[in-house]
């Protein structure tokens, strides 16, 4: 059973006060220490961190593992998280092996830093007994006993339940693939290769840092894409790290770290130790081919537009609007306030794949020049960055027969849990063009990994 989300918020409020005061100096001096074999008595018992998972898994609730006079419970497994650079608090993260893991379990312990002791690659034992094994934030915890979760392990309590064990390992990272994502790799060191910063985030005058915006609250949620097949996954940054600041690397290559959930458990998310675990170095970039026309552009008045008030309909109105994946998600008209926009989400369509095409009627260019497009784009419970621009010029009813040419119009993210504010997208520059176009919005998702919904408003093209 899982925490109710409002406790949460107010456990998370209440120790962000905690945590400003305990990560303002981290200027540690690693302990000199001598590590012996942890000694156990006859009738010990360790059992595999999968093992501590079913213990929950059985029944969906929290189990706590009883003292007994007679013998000790405990699991084993490697650290993988670092609370060095300030992106884990008084958490331990450990899987069972330190290459090809299988399992992997939260350790919550009122204690900070843990890396002077814990450090990354250390083995460590833990003892279950007193300790209760629940779901928090979506993935699986140990600690104390708290209602029907868990809270911190008691500082007092650490070196009872967590020995050290003289080996320390090279942790190798588990090679994945976004769609790999399941409940059985979370909490493990995961690698995912040739990826980059969605270029709306890295490319321009102000590339975004890791969790250093405005809008970054608690976290810094960064999207990142796969060159491979253009999935998508989340990297939460805390913005009490000290790297947040950091300008986001804009090249293109690999990213080790933690797989786990977001705070509302509604979809998986990334977290790095340090930006020492991105390793782009390659400058060439997977951005799509855009169209580019070199004439000038601008300075003109428009002659199409769409702010889509007292809209008849997209069929009515000569738009073609299909999922060409055959699922049930499509484009619709929403309003807000008065007004209204072309919207589209894939939030709890059930559909593992979904494409959707919104295309405008027909636009002739033969009487204008110098031709730039531009329209809002509203960015909402941001998972993804899934909505492409396209435009055609033998478009005939068919989006999947016609030819399309991706357009450098860069898609605005949005907050992941709410949200965001109409932005400005363009101008594209057209001016290229002739004859009859048609410009396609192309939205690519999946539910429940990358269901961002977008409102989409004022698209308009101006010429002289």
């Amino acid at each position: 059973m899982k925490t109710n989300n409002l406790n949460k918020i107010a456990l998370l409020l209440f120790s962000l006060l905690a945590i400003t005061s305990c990560v303002e100096d981290d200027e540690y001096n690693l302990p000199n220490i001598t590590v012996n074999e942890v000694v156990f008595g006859d009738q010990d018992q360790i059992i595999d961190i999968d093992a501590v998972q079913g213990f929950f898994n059985q029944s969906g609730e929290p189990f706590t593992f009883e003292d007994n006079p007679n013998f000790d419970v405990y699991t084993s497994g490697y650290v993988i998280s670092s609370d060095e650079g300030g992106n884990f608090f008084e958490e331990l993260v450990i899987q069972d092996k330190a290459s090809n893991p299988t399992a992997g379990i939260v350790v919550q312990i009122d204690v900070n830093p843990l890396f002077t002791l814990y450090e990354f690659g250390r083995k460590v034992y833990v003892k279950l007994d007193g300790l209760t094994v629940a779901e928090d934030n979506g993935v699986i915890q140990l600690g104390k006993a708290a209602g029907n979760g868990i809270d911190k392990i008691a500082g007092s309590q650490r070196a009872e339940h967590i020995l050290l064990d003289p080996e320390v390992a090279t942790i190798v990272p588990l090679d994945v693939e976004i769609s790999d994502f399941s409940n059985d790799l979370e909490n493990l060191f995961i690698r995912l290769n040739d990826m980059q910063f969605n270029r709306g985030d890295v490319l321009g005058d102000n590339p975004l840092t890791f969790a250093a915006e405005d809008t970054d609250e608690f976290d810094g949620e960064r999207i990142v894409e796969s060159c491979t097949n253009q999935a998508t996954v989340i990297l939460s940054t805390s913005t009490f790290s000290d790297f947040k600041g950091l300008t986001l690397p804009a090249n293109r290559g690999s990213i080790s770290a933690i797989l786990t959930r977001d705070f509302f458990d509604d979809f998986y998310t990334i977290v790095v130790n340090s930006p020492e675990d991105i390793n782009f170095d390659n400058p060439d970039r997977c951005d799509p081919d855009f169209l580019e026309c070199t004439s000038t552009s601008g300075g003109g008045s428009a002659f199409y537009s769409e702010n889509f008030e007292g809209f008849g309909g997209f069929t009515a109105e000569g738009w073609t609007n299909v999922n060409i994946s055959g699922g049930n998600t499509e484009w619709i008209i929403g309003s807000f306030s008065g007004s209204s926009y072309a919207q589209i989400s894939g939030f709890n369509s059930g559909d593992d794949e979904i494409n959707v095409w919104l295309v405008t009627p027909t636009i002739n260019m033969d009487g204008t020049t110098a031709e730039e497009l531009s329209f809002d784009v509203q960015t909402n419970f941001d998972n993804g960055n899934i909505l492409s621009v396209f435009v055609s010029q033998d478009f005939a009813g068919d989006p999947t027969t016609a030819t399309w040419q991706a357009l450098d119009a860069t898609i605005p993210s949005g907050p992941s849990s709410g949200f965001g504010s109409f932005a400005p997208v363009g101008p594209v520059n057209l001016s290229c063009l002739d004859g009859d176009i048609h410009i396609g919005f192309f939205y690519e998702g999946s539910d429940p990994n990358a269901t961002t919904r977008y409102h989409v408003d004022n698209i308009e093209i101006t010429g002289n």
